[in-house]
């Protein structure tokens, strides 16, 4: 079946084509002992090493039911407790939680493939050639992510949702700056910083196996990315003057409002037959949204501090936000456990496997003993 088969809202053309600005560069310095770069040629490396195949590192095999695909409890369903709730049946409260998942999974499924593409866009801008080497990893890493989230929405929700227009607006602008670090600001930091909360709140809540598989296999990869965006752009900023830091702020600050006012998926209201206006004030009035505004800074805040966009109008923005004091946290812990959830999926995951590998031996050898 088609993808556009499967939108809720087919997308008005196939393809969004976004103006490409800024030189491509090349890089003629090959000399690879500098101390400095010595830093992201092992980020390259581990690039290299941690690839792996999305068809056979998950178990697609795992029933996924697509009325309730991430096990999501009533209560973080933006009608529960509202007139709307009290007159759904249960049949209809099932294709809530599909329509959820499917947003969700969608607006991944989208940012993926423009993470693709900033990382290409990297490649060809980024001055120095160690920058270039890592980013042909992560473009691969994330064709890797889109192609994974793609099969999970074909195949086990059966649903899509077209890009959020704030999304790709935030994704628009990123593409069309014709600065190199831009697109290392805007996906690297913002998009991937707020798709990483995501990821992770749904990976440690949900109680289904698939989805928890992709989510922390994921979320494996993009530990590397935050920490090769981090690198390049720490270095980088203290290199800028005032002036320049702060139209990087400005961006930072408009992006974040951005994100944290127009993601609310407002969209699957609209699909339930319920008025904009009062989709966004039920929407507003959601518990479960506040929190996730607050978990949605969680990796974008410490790692904007880091690379030392911090000057007094960003920090009166978190202020505002109330999450400024998330710039005292642990990114690199934050990192740490991300590959270590993954790591402990592996190692139950095979576990099981020589369990059912020893089984099978046992029961050919008692077979055989029989038989003779």
């Amino acid at each position: 079946m088609s993808t556009r088969d499967l939108y809720t809202t087919a997308p008005s053309t196939p393809s969004w084509q976004v103006p490409a600005t800024g030189a491509a560069r090349f890089s003629w310095e090959y000399d690879m002992e500098d101390a400095g770069r010595e830093r992201l040629l092992a980020l390259y490396q581990k690039g290299k090493d941690k690839q792996w195949d999305g068809a056979t590192r998950i178990d697609w095999d795992l029933e996924v039911d697509p009325y309730d695909p991430l096990g999501t409890p009533d209560e973080v369903l933006t009608l529960h407790g509202t007139r709307h709730w009290a007159k759904m049946t249960e049949k209809d409260k099932g294709d809530l939680r599909r329509h959820y998942s499917s947003w969700q999974f969608s607006q991944f499924l989208h940012g993926e493939q423009g993470a693709m593409v900033c990382a290409a866009r990297i490649v060809e801008s980024v001055p120095d050639l160690d920058a270039k080497f890592y980013s042909a990893t992560q473009t691969m890493d994330e064709a890797r992510h889109a192609e994974i989230y793609g099969r999970f929405l074909h195949d086990k929700i059966g649903m899509l949702y077209p890009i959020n227009d704030n999304l790709q607006s935030l994704l628009g602008d990123t593409l069309r700056d014709s600065r190199w670090d831009m697109p290392y600001l805007g996906m690297q930091v913002l998009i991937e910083g707020l798709a990483l909360a995501a990821f992770g709140m749904i990976r440690d809540t949900t109680d289904k196996p698939l989805p928890k598989q992709i989510l922390a296999y994921v979320m494996q990869d993009e530990a590397r990315h935050v920490a090769f965006g981090r690198m390049a752009l720490r270095d980088y900023y203290k290199q800028l003057s005032d002036a320049e830091l702060r139209e990087r702020e400005e961006f930072v600050i408009e992006g974040c409002y951005l994100m944290r006012d127009r993601l609310r998926g407002v969209e699957v209201l609209d699909n339930f037959g319920i008025p904009r206006k009062e989709a966004e004030e039920l929407t507003e009035q959601s518990e479960f949204l506040h929190l996730f505004r607050k978990l949605l800074f969680s990796r974008i805040v410490p790692c904007v501090k880091d690379i030392g966009l911090w000057g007094e109008r960003l920090q009166k923005a978190y202020l505002d936000m109330g999450v400024f004091d998330l710039g005292d946290s642990n990114l690199d812990l934050l990192m740490t456990q991300d590959e270590e959830i993954a790591e402990q999926l592996d190692a139950e995951r095979f576990a099981q496997e020589e369990q059912a590998r020893v089984a099978e031996v046992a029961d050919a050898i008692a077979d055989g003993a029989a038989e003779g």
